[in-house]
């Protein structure tokens, strides 16, 4: 046992004292460790925050070609119904330039911040890079907006990203809702203005499909004529989908040679007419010439038993994107209106 010193302490060994100058020592080690460690885990932590890189989407366009983008922040389109697509995919404050035709055919209340850069047919490449874009929207068909994709090699050129897009059809327009959606990161708008409208799509087809398939004509009149339209054609798809067979599929000759003989000899079950162009009246003014003066016209059941119908433009020329449900349903209900054993 260790003996008790006069003040009553017991005095500690050698082997004691050794332990805990060591125990000490530790304790000062593990306390820089801790600090200088929890610095370090701190600064760390801060490296490993979400950075301010920009989300990249990548995509093929309709010319085929992979594009990788971060979300644009200075969008020009030069097509009217692009241009809606961008807005319903959430991309308005980002618009700063479109072709005049967005503000002569769709209200869409654009702010006058919005620049004019030229018509979808003949758009103005100096006042679209004036704006600075960082993507540019267009159309890859090559009738009546060739320059466009003759501004390919231009804009490449310049840095600047364009996304080439061909809408006819409603998977054409799901398409490209679903890509701008990625772009502006809206994926509610892809599923409000894309997915909830190819429902109601579907639920128009279950609703007024025919099982009869009656043959239709359909045509587009303009000032300078007609011009019939087959089933690859936005209305044309529609009345197919319905269950209609039209004329033009069997004869396409009637594409090029439109012959009002052999359009009696098929005499189809409906016609319907779109017109086109500034003036609608113009237009059906061209029918009437083209057509209507025409002795055999009178002749045609669909005259004679009033299934002869012009169809709104609004719906059947122009793109009708988040209401291409409304188009649909309203040839259902003409149909179930106007049956071919009425």
């Amino acid at each position: 046992m260790n003996s008790i010193n006069e003040k009553g302490k017991c005095p500690l060994s050698p082997a004691t004292r050794k332990f805990i100058v060591c125990l000490g020592i530790c304790l000062i080690v593990a306390a820089i460790y801790f600090f200088t460690t929890g610095k370090q885990t701190t600064s760390d932590v801060a490296d490993s925050s979400p950075q301010t890189a920009p989300e990249l989407v990548t995509f093929t366009d309709a010319l085929g070609q992979e594009l990788t983008l971060a979300r644009p922040k200075r969008v020009v389109s030069l097509m009217g119904s692009f241009t809606e697509i961008w807005l319903l995919a959430g991309g308005r404050d980002t618009l700063v330039g479109t072709a005049v035709d967005t503000q002569d055919k769709r209200d869409l209340g654009l702010p006058e911040t919005v620049v004019n850069v030229g018509t979808y047919q003949s758009p103005n490449l100096e006042a679209i890079l004036a704006q600075a874009p960082d993507l540019v929207l267009l159309s890859s068909e090559t009738v009546r907006t060739d320059n466009h994709v003759a501004f390919k090699n231009s804009l490449a050129a310049a840095g600047i990203p364009a996304a080439y897009f061909s809408v006819t059809h409603f998977e054409d327009y799901l398409k490209m809702l679903e890509i701008c959606c990625q772009l502006t990161g809206n994926q509610q708008a892809y599923t409000e203005k894309g997915l909830n409208v190819q429902a109601q799509i579907q639920e128009v087809l279950g609703q007024y499909k025919l099982e009869s398939q009656p043959t239709v004509l359909l045509m587009i009149t303009y000032s300078g004529g007609i011009r019939p339209q087959a089933s690859t054609t936005m209305t044309g798809g529609m009345l197919a989908q319905l269950g209609c067979k039209n004329i033009i599929d069997d004869y396409p000759s009637l594409l090029k040679d439109f012959s009002m003989e052999k359009v009696m000899e098929i005499d189809p079950d409906y016609i319907f007419v779109i017109p086109m162009g500034y003036s609608d009246e113009e237009a059906l003014r061209a029918l009437t010439t083209s057509v209507e003066e025409n002795p055999a016209w009178n002749v045609l059941t669909a005259v004679k038993n009033k299934r002869y119908h012009p169809l709104p433009p609004e719906k059947f020329m122009f793109k009708p994107n988040d209401r291409w449900a409304e188009s649909y349903r309203y040839l259902g209900e003409y149909f179930q209106n106007n049956p071919v054993n009425q």
